[in-house]
């Protein structure tokens, strides 16, 4: 008598485990990105020395990221390599209940930015291709995390208020470990283990061609995460209507997230990119003049639309275009490429800020405009997206 097979889950199960990991693995940065500062001070860094480690783990992630996104593809399995790093990334966490001036703390930042970096990329491929073996919508699993990050960020904001800094650390450590369960409770993709070749991603020029179109456009955000705050407060707003506004963004994103299933099937992955491009081409244009409220909150609800869609347009084009023994290093490529571009962008951002504010955002829109105008140029030969990757240079669909 043959051994029987355990049943696969049901879809709902399926969708829950991913956006168990998504709410996880987003409200770790729902307390980092707005309060990890805050905690550092405590722990004696200075303003110069916070800056520092704040952009180390920009720089681990481009080595952290492709690294482990081979691995994945060598052997086959996500979920037991991304257990093995959020329990990594648990430990580091805890180094810094002990770390106290700079050198302590720049260990345990490299130490936990290399566990955790890849494990967003890497979620972000077990969810694309689970999508596609069950059928699930991409967008209404990955708005989890946009969710979680925005309650995350608020419950932050209210327990360091009350309890001190150290609740950043408590609450970073609450989240990583829900990671760790998420992670082991992810389902498996149907990759078979391989003997990767990732230059032949770097020889693929179309390729190479999608993700700059779509890195352009996610880094015109460069000028809006480090200098948005700065110049709505000399615009005379308060802190408390600043907050609705990036409020207001996370819910745009949400909004796109949930409907944007059908934007994917009417445009495809290309043209959804180069929509992306062509309205973060208006929001900075836009920004770099607008001074009323309502204004403000008209172009904000646009981040659906610059960020959202781009996110969307190239993970679907990744998962549609790349086979499962490719489909991680892929996904890391596209991590790393879009990690450089907004270090780039962001050290832009800030210089030219400092000079003029409208040129920072002008800056921006033409990143954004040509990210749009690579990308349309791209779609005429968008058909096929569902093929795999070819084996022919420069054939990419």
């Amino acid at each position: 008598m043959p051994l029987l097979r355990p049943s696969p889950p049901a879809r709902g199960l399926v969708a829950a485990r991913i956006a168990f990991f998504y709410s996880a693995a987003f409200a770790v940065v729902g307390v980092q990105l707005p309060f990890w500062p805050v905690f550092l001070a405590s722990r004696g860094a200075d303003a110069a020395e916070i800056g520092l480690l704040l952009a180390m783990p920009l720089v681990v992630k481009l080595l952290a990221n492709p690294a482990a996104g081979i691995l994945a593809d060598r052997t086959g399995s996500r979920r037991g390599l991304m257990a093995g790093l959020a329990a990594a990334s648990l430990g580091a966490y805890a180094l810094f209940g002990v770390a106290q001036g700079f050198w302590p703390l720049a260990a345990a930042t490299l130490l936990a930015a290399a566990a955790f970096s890849p494990l967003l990329p890497l979620g972000e491929n077990v969810a694309v291709r689970v999508a596609q073996e069950r059928g699930l919508d991409y967008g209404r699993l990955r708005l989890w995390g946009s969710l979680a990050f925005i309650v995350a960020a608020l419950a932050s904001g209210e327990l360091l208020g009350w309890g001190g800094a150290d609740w950043a650390l408590r609450l970073a450590l609450l989240f990583v470990f829900l990671v760790l369960a998420s992670c082991i409770l992810l389902p498996e993709t149907e990759a078979a283990a391989t003997r990767p070749q990732p230059w032949r991603l770097l020889s693929e020029r179309r390729l190479l061609l999608v993700l700059l179109a779509a890195t352009l456009v996610q880094a015109s955000h460069s000028a809006y995460y480090v200098v948005a705050t700065l110049h709505w407060q000399a615009l005379g707003h308060s802190s408390a209507v600043i907050a609705w506004l990036w409020a207001e963004g996370v819910v745009a994103e949400i909004v796109l997230f949930w409907f944007g299933g059908r934007l994917v099937r009417q445009l495809g992955p290309l043209r959804l990119i180069a929509f992306a491009g062509l309205a973060g081409l208006a929001r900075w244009l836009g920004t770099a003049g607008a001074e009323s409220l309502p204004a403000l909150v008209l172009l904000q609800a646009m981040h659906g639309l610059t960020f959202g869609a781009a996110h969307l347009g190239v993970m679907h084009f990744l998962g549609r275009a790349l086979p499962p023994g490719l489909s991680a290093t892929g996904q890391a490529l596209y991590s790393t490429m879009n990690g450089i571009g907004f270090g780039l962008g962001m050290a832009a951002a800030g210089s030219l800020y400092a000079i003029e504010a409208w040129l920072a955002w002008a800056v921006m829109a033409a990143a954004a405009g040509a990210g749009a105008l690579l990308a349309t140029r791209l779609a005429p030969a968008e058909s096929g997206v569902d093929a795999p990757f070819p084996p022919m240079r420069g054939s990419l669909r």
